[in-house]
């Protein structure tokens, strides 16, 4: 596979981008009218993700539904109507020798994928890599197989029918944990691997391969209230954070409350998120205003990512304090602020140490097709080579490029 890989990535590179435009297009088509058929083999895993005991928070993960089939053809027509970045010179300079120097956008080459449960990895993975000219080896859980290969067929259909490598896509069919060291030994083929997963996984990988990861280990992300905050928005916020998808990395994991204002918000959180199922544990200044949905702190619930409607919640000092916390105890995921003053938002935009940061918007937002990149492949929380949701432009690297007159160094 990684030989097919690496020839289907030449080919790739030199593509058209009318024809990855016109795979794209038609795979959104097929994402359509084959949603039935995609569906039943979701239907299969799910099934026996349940006779295995698999949890609420992976059962969510592995589930796909008409609107989340609905979002990956939306996905695939979002990609397509990108500007294409293999080839671009994005940058040019004149040296004094005549020399004009550029940066040119360029394929990764061969990208690995190893990911947990989320069958919609599959296809949002393909139309990134195949719109930045990367062929991608996708080595998903066993227990999404039947949806990952059903949704592998209808790549392959949609690339052979625009003139496309079909070894730009595979899909490692073997389900045993070799599989896995295999690829991380492939070194002379593969380029890059991106585990997408658990901690364990991302761990295990980052331990095996021979070539370079781009991993996040958790995501551990906090919002801080700050002094004069609008508390009816920052509730809202946290509500949102905590409780529209718990299970997914960007989920709220932490309430960072400054003490002017925890009087008057955390009443208001404890009414507003254990109706959704939500509990606490709180600091000590925070447990007595929280109601019967909180239990004591322990020292390990600050840093742990919960993956549950469970959030922590702690009362500081001042932002001084806040950041200290977060610098303690936050995993480069996402960090959000709910603030009125701006110069404590350029602050705390400038000084928390995240992948993305926001102000007064939910942690949910830390996301590719919510910022704008169409999908993502994964959220990078290092910083090499790319930081943050991982889109088109970030599966490219570049080369410089000169152009000459008969210079010859003196």
């Amino acid at each position: 596979m990684g030989k097919r890989a690496g020839a289907a990535a030449r080919k790739l590179a030199a593509a058209a981008p009318a024809a990855k435009i016109d795979a794209l297009i038609r795979l959104a088509g097929l994402l359509e009218s084959r949603e039935a058929d995609i569906l039943a083999a979701n239907a299969k895993d799910l099934a026996a993700a349940a006779a295995a005991g698999m949890d609420a928070p992976r059962m969510d993960r592995l589930r796909l539904t008409p609107r989340i089939m609905a979002e990956m053809a939306a996905a695939c027509r979002h990609v397509a109507g990108l500007p294409d970045p293999v080839g671009a010179v994005e940058t040019q300079w004149q040296r004094p020798n005549g020399l004009l120097v550029g940066r040119m956008r360029i394929p990764l080459g061969v990208i690995a994928i190893i990911y947990e449960s989320r069958p919609n990895v599959t296809i949002d993975s393909a139309i990134l890599c195949l719109k930045a000219g990367n062929a991608v080896i996708l080595r998903g859980g066993s227990e999404a197989i039947h949806s990952n290969l059903a949704l592998a067929g209808l790549i392959a259909e949609a690339m052979a029918a625009s003139g496309l490598p079909g070894d730009a896509v595979q899909v490692v069919s073997r389900t045993d944990r070799a599989a896995v060291g295999a690829l991380c030994a492939l070194e002379q083929y593969i380029d890059v691997i991106i585990p997408r997963g658990g901690e364990t996984l991302i761990r295990a990988v980052v331990q095996q391969a021979t070539m370079p990861v781009l991993k996040h280990y958790k995501g551990v992300c906090h919002a801080y209230v700050d002094a004069g905050a609008d508390l009816g928005q920052a509730v809202e916020i946290v509500f949102n954070g905590k409780v529209q998808r718990p299970g997914v990395c960007n989920a709220l994991e932490c309430l960072l409350v400054h003490k002017d204002e925890a009087a008057a918000l955390l009443p208001a959180v404890a009414a507003r998120l254990p109706p959704a199922g939500v509990t606490f544990r709180a600091c000590p200044a925070s447990l007595p205003l929280l109601g019967d949905a909180a239990t004591a702190a322990a020292p390990e619930d600050y840093g742990m990512e919960f993956h549950d409607l469970i959030l922590a919640v702690r009362v500081v000092d001042d932002m001084d304090e806040a950041l200290a916390h977060i610098a303690a105890h936050g995993s480069n995921h996402t960090e959000i602020i709910c603030t009125r003053d701006h110069g404590r938002a350029m602050r705390f935009l400038r000084e928390a140490d995240a992948s993305m940061v926001a102000v007064n918007a939910s942690t949910r937002f830390n996301d590719g097709g919510q910022l704008g990149l169409g999908a993502e492949i994964g959220i990078s929380t290092s910083k090499l080579h790319s930081y943050g949701p991982m889109g088109v432009q970030e599966l490219t690297t570049t080369k410089f490029v000169v152009f000459g007159a008969g210079q010859v160094r003196e």
